[in-house]
């Protein structure tokens, strides 16, 4: 079909940018390795949940959040907010001892939680924004037919859930939730400053 390789290079240059590490690699691998793999693939499926977000209003906009400044500050300022905030938790809990796999009770890390996290994470990303509000109008034809957005919409859901997911599976295996046992604390205000620094940057980029 004509439109499968408009398809394929949308998937294409979707998984490379899954490929370069920031904000949503660090709280995926963090909370698989500090939590639970259960929790990890969560905070995946938050993030998948975030990119079909961003994909729909895309898809329906086809550029507008572009053209939007005011909103795409917003978002910026309230991802750097989140990152920040998250970085400050991660340096407070450094010196606590890490739980044992799953031993963490749902009232502090259930799966509403890790959910909400991993969504956050990418929701409030404006890499994000740009990102989709700029591969719909520079890939997608322009008449293109209806089920060609409902497709690229559903794949780029599926790409980041199978993505995110896996990651959170590569980080909870034994030997590397053992070793992050052994040096939580310096790992986790080492993450926590980095999130930091994130938050800040983001916030006083242009």
């Amino acid at each position: 079909m004509e439109y499968l390789g408009t398809l394929g290079g949308i998937a294409g240059v979707f998984l490379l940018a899954c490929l370069s590490p920031g904000p949503v690699w660090v709280v995926i691998t963090s909370t698989s390795i500090a939590v639970s793999r259960r929790a990890g693939i969560l905070t995946g499926l938050g993030v998948a949940g975030a990119t079909l977000t961003w994909a729909t209003l895309a898809m329906l906009g086809l550029g507008l959040l572009a053209q939007l400044a005011w909103l795409t500050v917003v978002i910026k300022l309230a991802g750097a907010a989140y990152l920040v905030w998250i970085g400050c938790r991660m340096i407070l809990g450094a010196s606590r001892p890490a739980p044992a796999t799953g031993s963490m009770p749902s009232t502090q890390y259930g799966g509403w939680i890790a959910l909400r996290r991993g969504y956050l994470s990418s929701i409030t990303n404006p890499k994000a924004a740009a990102f989709f509000g700029s591969i719909f109008v520079v890939m997608l034809p322009a008449h293109a037919p209806g089920w060609v957005y409902a497709a690229t919409v559903a794949l780029l859901a599926v790409l980041s859930a199978g993505w995110h997911c896996g990651l959170a599976v590569v980080f909870s295996v034994a030997p590397i939730q053992a070793g992050y046992r052994k040096a939580k604390a310096k790992i986790d205000t080492l993450v926590g400053v980095v999130l930091i620094a994130l938050g800040v940057r983001l916030a006083v980029s242009r």
